[in-house]
């Protein structure tokens, strides 16, 4: 038995999940200092798809993000989630930009880093944690949980242990689609602590209605520490709610030690940003339903309107029964990959393609192409000959870690962008996302100097007389 421990996620996958990751800084800011106060775990705030976000949407710079909330937080512990040698972007990266951004996250006031792989290769988490260690950082190596005729607990304690070798100094059970039930749960858990001596976290989603529960039973088994979202945050395709599970614990042998009046004071300061982003359209009543489609077909709910939006453009409404049932084919097909970015969009897009199109592989992503030749990782089983040749036909699968084969990097990237580096992090920024850091870089400036944005060229700035 043991006092649970809790991850706040309102500011990173609370509104990752529900407002597409919209949250502004300026609307954190007011609260940071109460919920340092708390006695959380962690604060989960960087990392997925802020660092987009922030440049694509907000106009705002995710190191400057980082730095306010750590000035603000003095005494919790700041996390993120990276995506292995993916970072925080879509590709895989050199080792020397993975090492890089491991540092400048680490130095800008990240003290946990969760890593995870879409294809469950733990040799795509190996540099990351690595350069976690070797900077001071906490390395939290994650499981990508996922249900198959593959996919048995035997598989997940499996990779449990060689997450640990790694050297990971804490272990996650990241259950991205809310899959995982309360009773296998416990006895994952339950076996996994035999073989397993660093704490183990769990991350589930309420979209199937079964997260609350599943953490009740965790508990019992033993868990750690869990993930949860302040309720004007929780729920739907979020987490389960901070203060229920808090009140559920009270007085248990799990006690977390929080008290509801403190929450209280986080609750009210997050309510009407929640009815803003309702008011606004961003935040869509649909998304705090119960969705049984993810048990029934294993589909993440960022998948599932990713699919109606393809279908929609390609004025194809009415195929899209014929596309759920067509996911678990393609999915058995590719190896059986978790569905999590960037394998959810690749299985999902090829579903839409093989349906449309009338034949099975008559049309390919280039994405779905790469990731039967390797180039993403080795899948949870091979993929079947006769499925590479009608992907990638003549073409050789490589075998290696997939990073081997790129070269370093950054430099390039550093004397591309050398007239609008302000600091260092920029060239970060821009080796993960070129286009749209160029775009905030001229935003800047222009910020900067007050002129007009649109007289910032690509390959000139603008100074004022």
């Amino acid at each position: 038995m043991t006092k649970i421990k809790i991850t706040e996620t309102v500011l990173r996958d609370g509104h990752q999940s529900l407002i597409a990751t919209r949250m502004r800084t300026d609307e954190m800011l007011p609260i940071l200092e109460t919920m340092d106060q708390v006695g959380y775990h962690a604060i989960e705030m960087w990392g997925g798809a802020t660092f987009d976000a922030c440049l694509r949407y907000l106009n705002e710079d995710p190191w400057e993000r980082l730095r306010t909330i750590r000035k603000a937080v003095k005494n919790t512990k700041l996390q993120m989630l990276l995506r292995g040698q993916n970072l925080l972007g879509y590709r895989h990266y050199a080792d020397d930009t993975v090492d890089a951004f491991i540092n400048k996250a680490i130095g800008n006031g990240i003290d946990i880093i969760r890593i995870f792989d879409a294809l469950n290769d733990v040799r795509n988490l190996q540099k990351a944690i690595e350069s976690t260690k070797k900077y001071g950082g906490h390395a939290q190596g994650a499981i990508s949980y996922t249900i198959s005729p593959v996919h048995t607990n035997e598989v997940f304690i499996q990779l449990a242990r060689e997450i640990q070798d790694l050297g990971a100094d804490s272990l996650c059970i990241k259950d991205m689609s809310g899959l995982l039930d309360p009773y296998n749960a416990y006895t994952l858990i339950k076996d996994m602590k035999q073989f397993i001596k660093i704490p183990i976290e769990l991350h589930t989603h309420a979209s199937s209605g079964l997260g609350s529960m599943t953490y009740l039973k965790a508990a019992e088994a033993g868990v750690d520490i869990i993930d949860t979202a302040i309720s004007p945050f929780a729920e739907g395709t979020s987490q389960p709610p901070t203060e229920s599970l808090v009140a559920a614990f009270k007085g248990t042998p799990y006690d977390t030690g929080l008290s509801i009046q403190q929450l209280d004071q986080i609750t009210e300061h997050f309510k009407p940003i929640r009815e803003k982003y309702i008011a606004s359209g961003l935040l869509d009543p649909k998304l705090m339903g119960v969705d049984i489609n993810t048990l029934v077909y294993q589909v993440p709910g960022g998948m599932l309107s990713n699919l109606i939006s393809q279908l929609k453009a390609a004025n194809a409404m009415d195929r899209f029964e014929d596309v759920l049932k067509e996911v678990p084919r393609v999915r058995e097909d590719l190896g059986y990959p978790p569905l999590v970015t960037p394998t959810s969009q690749i299985v999902g897009t090829q579903a839409v393609f093989n349906v449309i199109s009338g034949e099975r592989y008559k049309m390919v992503s280039n994405e779905a192409k790469q990731l039967v030749k390797g180039m993403y990782g080795k899948t949870t089983v091979p993929i079947k000959e006769e499925i590479i040749q009608k992907i990638i036909p003549g073409r050789e699968v490589i075998t290696c870690r997939p990073a081997d084969l790129l070269a370093p990097e950054l430099d390039e990237i550093r004397s591309k962008i050398a007239e609008y580096i302000e600091q260092e992090e920029d060239v970060l920024t821009a080796a993960l996302f070129y286009q749209p850091a160029l775009d905030f870089f001229k935003y800047r400036h222009a910020q900067k100097y007050n002129i007009d944005p649109d007289l910032v060229s690509e390959d000139r700035l603008v100074y004022p007389l």
